[in-house]
């Protein structure tokens, strides 16, 4: 069972196909609206033709934007999602229109399925998603560990938008003997820190007994597990731990796609940047491009190039910091292409040089990353990738502030690594752009740790 609970594969395809239904439903209403019951045969006859293809489409570009996900979500997500999946694919069968008759949608049938299918799919995913949160009820969580871990994580746990998993228990101590005690009033233990493997052996054989479940948290040594290839040498079974590196073909492919996007990407965004460098030089004195030394693949240092969004000044006044929320260092300007990623628009010169790729680890300046590798020893292998222009901790690691977090992604997406998982990655990064709380800088005191007596107040059983 994954984590959308009961909502198993079997309801996440019939969803799906009522998605589909829907979908080619508003395509219809769509003609109807434009040519009422007169619809030219030419064009019906596109729609007959094309239209298992564009149900196709419509399916990859909603399981990419996570539609059918409905674990830690709101009704705003849906409606982002609905819209921005509808714009996408509004592009797409657009495009398509120059390929031939076959496709001959007229344009402003397009336009009008993207008010009509926004509308009817976003009603639908609504009802659907009320309905999951009613029949999937609450999982009741008891968080494991050391005190600080097990603070932050029920700091997380109560931040999240799904109301899936709720914190009743957290243990600081006696971790078995605790569990065993408190084992009828919870349905999951999360063990959020490093703990005896003996302790955390007699747990789990505990909760496998009781089929509840464990939730372990992202140590390297639960990294180093993700994505094991099982293998049988005669009558022993071995499992193989894959480096954190991405295969070379792998590598060839992504190396190519990066090329491709990158040109097209320079090629479309042109206007924009070209409107941007007026921007950025009208409204401060200074040059229009900032350039700064980062780490990317193998440690090897680059220019990344970025539009100015601070003062010249701002480093020499300064120093070398991270960038926070309410940074006074950002022109007028610069909050702006700060909240739309604009400034990022001319690392596709650094993607077409080979420094970056399209998506990968965030590159930090080597005053940072000299910092980094005293704290944690494993940080070195986010350069066994180039760097991003977005990323997995961009995207999934929407509250991770600190360094040892953003890894923690970052070996993610390398362990993980695929050419969907880049896509989706891409398509998800649209997202944030729109999400203020993805935009904005690193700011501790916003995420200070809860006290014992603030965790107590909202409800929560504190063990030692």
């Amino acid at each position: 069972m994954n984590q959308t609970g009961e909502w198993n594969k079997a309801r996440k395809i019939i969803i799906g196909i009522i998605d589909v239904l829907l979908f080619i439903g508003s395509l219809l209403l769509s003609f109807y609206f434009k040519f009422g019951r007169n619809i030219p045969l030419i064009n019906f006859d596109a729609f007959q033709g094309s239209i298992a293809y564009v149900s196709v489409i419509f399916i990859i570009v909603n399981i990419l934007f996570g539609t059918y996900i409905f674990y830690n979500k709101s009704i705003s997500d849906f409606l982002f999602i609905t819209v921005i999946g509808q714009f996408v694919l509004s592009l797409i069968i657009m495009a398509l229109t120059f390929a031939g008759r076959w496709l001959a949608f007229p344009r402003s049938v397009i336009l009008i399925n993207f008010f009509v299918g926004t509308i009817l799919l976003f009603l639908f995913r609504v009802l659907v998603f009320k309905m999951y949160q009613r029949m999937s009820g609450s999982k009741r969580v008891m968080i494991v560990g050391m005190e600080k871990e097990v603070f932050a994580a029920v700091d997380n746990f109560t931040n999240t938008k799904s109301i899936r998993h709720v914190v009743t228990h957290v243990v600081l101590s006696d971790y078995h003997e605790n569990v065993l005690r408190h084992l009828e009033e919870i349905d999951i233990v999360y063990l959020a820190s490093q703990i005896e493997e003996s302790e955390k052996l007699k747990i789990y054989d505990l909760l496998t007994s009781k089929e509840k479940k464990m939730f372990l948290n992202t140590s390297f040594e639960n990294l180093i597990m993700v994505n094991p290839n099982m293998m049988n040498i005669e009558d022993e079974s071995i499992i193989e731990v894959s480096p954190f590196r991405i295969p070379a073909e792998d590598g060839l492919m992504k190396r190519i796609i990066d090329i491709a996007v990158a040109l097209i990407g320079i090629v479309i965004t042109s206007p924009i940047m070209a409107v941007t460098a007026i921007l950025v030089k009208k409204s401060s004195e200074g040059p229009v491009f900032y350039k700064q030394i980062r780490i990317t693949k193998d440690g090897r240092e680059f220019e990344i190039l970025k539009f100015r969004s601070m003062g010249v000044t701002a480093e020499k006044d300064s120093g070398p910091v991270l960038a926070t929320s309410n940074d006074m260092r950002v022109t007028k300007v610069g909050k702006y292409l700060r909240s739309l990623r604009i400034d990022e628009l001319p690392q596709l010169f650094n993607v077409l040089l080979g420094d970056m790729s399209l998506v990968g680890p965030r590159p930090e300046r080597p005053f940072f990353v000299d910092q980094f590798k005293e704290l944690n020893p494993h940080y070195y292998l986010r350069h066994n990738v180039r760097a991003g222009i977005t990323g997995y901790a961009q995207v999934y690691g929407k509250y991770a502030s600190d360094f040892n977090s953003k890894l923690n992604f970052d070996l993610i997406y390398i362990k993980k690594y695929s050419l969907i998982l880049d896509l989706k990655i891409m398509l998800q990064t649209v997202k944030i752009l729109f999400d203020k709380v993805s935009s904005r800088g690193v700011d501790e005191s916003e995420r200070a740790i809860l006290s014992e007596q603030e965790i107590e107040a909202r409800g929560i059983k504190v063990i030692y």
